[in-house]
């Protein structure tokens, strides 16, 4: 009898090729970490509270005539840099020193410079939502989740919910799969067949597009990265859930949920019928781990009809 193959799949291979300090207008300085990958051309970035949380692509040396400006330049230093600083691997005004292996150049692990990867880390992993983000968009909640996750990951626990923050420590992975990884194109065309009476799930199938075309594999290699195994994850999607463990090394041990402001404080949040129409499909077609009932502006049915459309060939 053959035994079951029960290998996890080979992760992607990322390489965090820049990092920079962003001051924010709302809280904490990040630090935005970019990705480059052997899966794809496009840039997947990392927004990083704490100073501590460190990329081992980045930081590891990389040959022995990279010099101190060169790291600097990358961002792989400690502590703060400021005008007239040399040396990338020791800040002396905050008494700061990074360690490295003298044969693999691997950064080593000290809890005094480098966050412990077995605490467990406030993450979100957000794709990229160019109308919920920039546009603002009513049809989704993607915006307002990437901003919450901010703030969630930034304080030490929420007032109004009771959920424990990060009290400056976590991170936000974001992933350029733009519509659940159909591209912005397709997206607008699925937002005309929403507005000539899809859903969402009807919408992209009606495009020969999966429901959810997302891979969040890079995800979990971006985590492991900067050396996070254990995770608080900010989601109510349960792919999200399965997809973030690896035997192992990357571990799921909470779901912080999402909730909509909304339905919170009838004064904040987003309130529209194509937000309503669009939590309720996510709940009832695809699963998302959210309980309260909706208080839709329409009349709910288990069938839509959809008149007069033809799919994509």
């Amino acid at each position: 009898m053959t035994a079951m193959n029960t290998t996890e799949p080979t992760l992607p291979q990322v390489v965090c090729v820049a990092r920079a300090r962003i001051p924010t207008t709302q809280g904490p300085d990040i630090f935005l970490h970019l990705y480059s990958n052997d899966r794809d051309n496009k840039e997947h970035l990392a927004i990083v509270f704490g100073e501590d949380i460190r990329s081992r692509s980045l930081f590891k040396r990389q040959s022995p005539n990279e010099t101190q400006q060169d790291r600097m330049i990358r961002g792989a230093y400690v502590g703060k840099l400021y005008p007239g600083r040399h040396v990338a691997d020791v800040d002396e005004k905050l008494g700061m020193k990074l360690e490295f292996d003298s044969r693999t150049g691997e950064l080593v692990f000290d809890p005094r410079t480098t966050w412990d990867g077995q605490n467990d880390t406030l993450v979100r992993i957000h794709s990229e939502c160019y109308t919920g983000e920039n546009a603002w968009s009513a049809r989704c909640d993607c915006g307002e989740q990437f901003d919450r996750a901010g703030k969630l990951i930034a304080c030490e626990h929420e007032k109004e919910t009771g959920i424990i923050g990060g009290n400056g420590h976590g991170v936000i992975v974001y992933l350029r799969q733009e519509g659940r990884g159909i591209g912005l194109g397709e997206k607008l065309k699925a937002y005309n067949l929403q507005d000539l009476g899809a859903d969402t799930v009807q919408a992209n199938l009606m495009l020969k597009h999966p429901i959810d075309a997302r891979d969040f594999s890079l995800g979990k290699s971006i985590l492991l990265d900067l050396g996070i195994n254990n995770v608080r994850l900010l989601t109510n999607n349960p792919d999200k859930i399965a997809q973030v463990e690896h035997e192992g090394i990357l571990h799921c041990v909470e779901r912080v949920p999402m909730v909509p402001i909304h339905w919170t404080d009838d004064n904040k949040g987003i309130d529209s019928k194509e937000i309503e129409g669009y939590l309720r499909t996510k709940i009832e077609r695809m699963g998302h781990l959210l309980q309260k009932p909706l208080n839709l502006h329409t009349t709910p049915s288990t069938t839509i009809s959809v008149p007069n459309l033809t799919p994509t060939k």
